[in-house]
Order: C-alpha cells, then structure tokens, then sequence
C-alpha cells in the first residue's frame, strides 16, 4: 500500500486527482485502512485454525484421536476471556498497520528513492506500533 501510494505521489498521480476535485485521501486511504483492518483478523483467524489443525497432527502421531474427539477437547477447555482479546486486537493491528503504510506512502517525497525509504519506515514503525499496541493490550487484558 505504501508502495503503491508512494509510486502515485512520485508520478504526480494524487497532485492530479486533486486538481480534478476528487479528494484522494477518501479514495485512496480510507478503502486500504478498512481492508486491513478487516482483513488482518480474517487471516489471524485462519491462523488459528491452522494452528488447531497442527495440533490435532501432533496429537495423531502419538495417540489415535478423531478430529472431533480433539476439537471437542480444545475448545471445552477455552473460555470467552481468552479468546476476545485476540479477537480485538487483532482489529487495531490491521488499522494501525494500514494507517501507517498510507501514511508513508501518501507523504513521499519527490523521486523513487523516497518510495523505498518510506516502505522501510512504514515497516518498522508498524511494527513498532503492533508491538506497543500488543503490550497495552496485555496490560488492559490483566486487570479484567
């Protein structure tokens, strides 16, 4: 994303659609935020399972289980508590992460060499954000 908005910078593509009335922050930015931060826990959610499919493999090489007798034991041994702050968190990590990515993309500076030095930051400072989020979560997490 921050590629791609940065590429659009770099080609004067955003100055275009702003002089063409169009404002490009709601037609470029807002569709990319809400795609990651609604497509960031779709695909922790297929990590999970994936996790819980592994598990039951584990499982199958040292003793003879069904699917169902194992996925019936997992999940009577986990509660609400212990699933929704995964669940939320994952909702801020794809909107900082797509927030940070337009960021550094839409504020590139002239040339193709900045394209590459704010994907580097984006990077970093998403990850940075995710981590920081991740250990406020944790902190909220303990006093429920």
């Amino acid at each position: 994303m921050g590629a791609e908005l940065g590429s659009m910078r770099v080609t004067e593509q955003i100055d275009a659609m702003e002089v063409s009335a169009i404002n490009p922050f709601h037609f470029l930015v807002v569709p990319r935020t809400l795609a990651t931060t609604l497509m960031v826990p779709l695909a922790d959610y297929h990590r999970y399972l994936i996790a819980l499919f592994g598990g039951y493999l584990a499982m199958n090489i040292h003793d003879t289980t069904t699917i169902r007798h194992f996925f019936v034991a997992a999940m009577s041994h986990l509660e609400f508590i212990d699933i929704f702050p995964a669940i939320v968190k994952t909702f801020f990590f794809g909107y900082v992460i797509g927030i940070i990515g337009c960021y550094k993309g839409y504020h590139a500076k002239r040339g193709t060499e900045s394209v590459g030095i704010s994907g580097q930051q984006r990077g970093g400072c998403s990850s940075l954000a995710v981590f920081i989020i991740d250990m406020f979560a944790a902190q909220i997490t303990d006093l429920l």
